[in-house]
């Protein structure tokens, strides 16, 4: 992709700054927190409670996830019936800036 096209393509979808959404760890209970986009649709990450978890998606279907607690970890990505997003047991749900 040529540089003019990405700057185009970056025009025509700015990287939003912090986006307010609820979220959920394992099964606790939905609450407040924030998505920081980095570069639309392929790194992101979410601060919930005081941590930080980010991700990272490979642009072939692959997501990983970096947890404080441990390592960068490959985790599958799926939408639920109530509109979340879902890696492996951290949920998201709102306004979703993914693509």
């Amino acid at each position: 992709m040529g540089l003019a096209i990405a700057c185009t393509a970056l025009q025509a979808h700015p990287i939003p700054g912090l986006v307010s959404l609820e979220c959920r760890l394992a099964d606790g209970p939905w609450q407040a927190c924030q998505m920081q986009v980095e570069q639309l649709g392929v790194h992101w990450y979410l601060l919930v409670n005081g941590q930080r978890i980010e991700f990272r998606h490979d642009g072939r279907g692959s997501v990983t996830m970096l947890k404080p607690s441990g390592g960068w970890r490959p985790v599958n990505s799926r939408w639920l019936e109530d509109t979340s997003l879902c890696w492996d047991g951290v949920c998201a749900r709102g306004d979703i800036p993914l693509d």
